[in-house]
């Protein structure tokens, strides 16, 4: 029996992602049986479909509505996206019918995010306030007079005056006179393994057109080069306005379009607003990871964070404590979800599974079409 994995395709000013849906699934450790290796074959563009990410609607656990994980090309996963997360709004959206005024409360590894749906179809994200202490960027870049981590460092025997700052992934900010004139594959590809960023970061050049105008390149951790960064539009806004840069409240035109940035004073959260659209429904054949005769479940990918639990532990977390065998055979916490899953793959042929993912693609998008279609409210 063969695997099929049902997608759909989003992108925010270029910045592409799989929209995987699992937010009925009852053990939350089933990733689709993704690995670092999968996502990266899904993910290239000659090879796989073509991404800068794979992202997981999943069931919450600290009382949000849903919970996203986020898988760079490269199969590491980074605490949080704010093109993907916008992606991900706009997928819930289609999906469930839903229209503005509408948000959700998304639980991701760098806090609670608040997409909200606009009535202009844009996505409007409560990005939370910046991190701007060398601990929690984290940077060994220290604090100076302006108020956030800042220093020059040496990259590829040039001296760039380098700007810190975190919106739960690391940023690193660099001013420059013409950002087109930037060597972006080299110094971005340096700066990003650079010694002063121990958990690497996402670089960014940027130039200042007028304080509320603002010109940005993207070399994203883990991706490389990249048409959008929304996490990194935050910090670039922020960093700028603490250098005296930029305005509150700016413009940020990126290779793929433009966001609106708003550091608000009174709450000190940074909003984000921007574009995100579907581009098609898919089915994957399960030939792109080689499993013609191989329908085993692959080893979820773990949560980072996430210590694994001991065999006397209360509670045990299969995917990080059971990659070797399961420690609890006479009464395996995940048995009766596994059983159905056998059950429903053992019961219908691969063209029964490939119709099926075809009806949900189908339903999903005349809905979407409907709603996008001239006088539809």
């Amino acid at each position: 029996m063969l695997q099929v994995l049902q997608f759909s395709k989003y992108q925010g000013l270029g910045n592409d992602f799989f929209l995987l849906d699992g937010r009925s699934l009852e053990d939350p450790e089933d990733l689709f049986g993704l690995t670092p290796e999968r996502v990266q074959r899904l993910c290239d563009r000659r090879f796989g479909v073509g991404g800068d990410g794979v992202i997981l609607a999943l069931p919450p656990r600290e009382g949000g509505e849903l919970r996203m994980r986020i898988f760079n090309a490269d199969g590491t996963e980074p605490e949080m996206c704010g093109n993907g997360i916008r992606c991900l709004a706009r997928f819930l959206a289609d999906s469930d019918g839903d229209e503005a005024p509408r948000s959700w409360e998304i639980e991701t590894l760098a806090g609670r995010i608040v997409p909200a749906l606009a009535e202009d179809g844009r996505i409007r994200v409560d990005m939370g306030p910046p991190f701007l202490t060398p601990e929690t960027v984290p940077t060994t870049l220290a604090v100076g007079e302006q108020g956030l981590p800042m220093g020059e460092l040496e990259v590829l025997g040039q001296r760039l005056a380098v700007a810190a700052a975190g919106m739960g992934n690391p940023h690193a900010v660099v001013p420059v006179a013409d950002v087109a004139a930037i060597d972006l594959e080299g110094l971005g590809a340096a700066l990003e393994v650079h010694g002063a960023f121990p958990a690497r970061t996402n670089v960014h050049f940027v130039q200042v057109l007028a304080p509320d105008h603002l010109v940005m390149r993207v070399w994203e951790r883990g991706a490389g080069p990249t048409l959008a960064c929304g996490t990194g539009a935050c910090a670039t806004l922020v960093a700028c306005h603490r250098l005296g840069l930029a305005a509150r409240h700016a413009r940020l035109d990126l290779p793929g379009g433009p966001l609106e940035i708003h550091w608000d004073e009174a709450s000190g959260h940074v909003f984000m607003t921007g574009p995100a659209e579907a581009v098609f429904d898919g089915v994957v054949a399960p030939s792109l990871f080689g499993e013609e005769e191989d329908m085993s479940p692959a080893p979820a990918m773990a949560p980072p964070t996430a210590s694994p639990p001991q065999a006397g532990d209360g509670a045990i977390d299969c995917a990080t404590a059971c990659v070797n065998g399961c420690l609890r055979p006479e009464a395996c916490p995940s048995a009766e979800a596994r059983a159905r899953v056998t059950a429903l793959l053992e019961g219908r042929s691969l063209d029964d599974l490939v119709a099926l993912a075809g009806e949900s693609l189908e339903s999903r998008t005349r809905g979407r079409l409907s709603r996008d279609a001239p006088g539809a409210p």
